[in-house]
């Protein structure tokens, strides 16, 4: 189990490119002769696109929902009114 840990962990740092150059030289050797070590680089990589996509997905949820409240409710009506002027005038 702790080879798994060791191994997860150095993908991890060369996804996210933390790794020192001489690291990463062995690692991508490592890669051209280990099919196993490149199908778990390949999973953990659409893991993290998964993980960003989602996040994007929710900071777009959360943007939509304020910008529904401020130019949807009364009481935000100057506040919405003020930013429709900012972008009216170019």
């Amino acid at each position: 189990m702790r080879t798994s840990l060791i191994e997860t962990e150095q993908i991890e740092a060369h996804l996210l490119q933390l790794s020192a150059p001489g690291d990463t030289l062995v690692f991508e050797a490592k890669l051209l002769l280990d099919d196993e070590l490149n199908e778990k680089l390949q999973w953990q990589k659409s893991a993290y696109n998964k993980i960003k996509l989602y996040g994007r997905n929710q900071l777009k949820q959360e943007i939509e929902a304020v910008h529904q409240s401020l130019f949807s409710q009364a009481r935000h009506k100057s506040l919405s009114e003020k930013i429709r002027q900012i972008f009216s005038k170019r």
